[in-house]
């Protein structure tokens, strides 16, 4: 397929996963921001998680609220738990990758805090140990997934699935709907 062809069919993909989101259930998305929005306005933090790509969004999300998303405001707590190295290769070293952000939750999360993890698969392990480890804890739990949501769909508080097994495209809607978060969020600290 020549290259313009190739674009035209990818932008087609995305366009009608995002169609087919915004015609789904949506209550998952307004439920997110208003945990986050919550735990946040009684000064508790937002701690966000995933692997590769997904890895990245938890980053972005983390640095919209520490800085700003499109309006000027207060700085928001939000700790992506996919930034330090040290803490990252020592954990995955000393005890095993499954346990990189569960044992973090364990020393950073407090109750009423929220962990909110992303897995295209929603089956990364170490995405799955972390939940187990907030719930105990008494943190709010929010997961984006892809696919069927996999057993981290079933394992978390609020559940906003992107059903498809594209990883590429999932991740694509992923960030729209992150993106859609952030907007709610900022607004009720304006």
């Amino acid at each position: 397929m020549p290259g313009s062809e190739r674009v035209t069919a990818i932008l087609a993909e995305t366009i009608a996963l995002h169609e087919r989101v915004k015609q789904g259930d949506l209550a998952p998305v307004v439920d997110a921001a208003a945990v986050i929005i919550e735990a946040l306005s009684q000064d508790g933090r937002l701690l966000t998680f995933g692997n590769g790509g997904s890895a990245a969004d938890s980053q972005h999300v983390s640095a919209e609220l520490v800085g700003r998303f499109i309006r000027e405001r207060r700085s928001l707590a939000a700790i992506a738990l996919t930034t330090d190295t040290s803490v990252l290769t020592s954990l995955g070293n000393d005890y095993s990758f499954d346990r990189v952000f569960a044992r973090q939750i364990e020393g950073l999360g407090r109750r009423g805090d929220v962990a909110l993890g992303i897995s295209t698969s929603g089956r990364s392990l170490n995405v799955i140990e972390a939940f187990k480890t907030a719930r105990l804890l008494g943190l709010r739990t929010i997961a984006l997934t892809g696919g069927d949501g996999g057993a981290i769909g079933s394992m978390v508080e609020i559940h906003v699935n992107v059903p498809s097994t594209s990883t590429p495209r999932v991740q694509e809607v992923h960030r729209t709907l992150l993106h859609v978060m952030c907007e709610l969020v900022e607004t009720a600290f304006v």
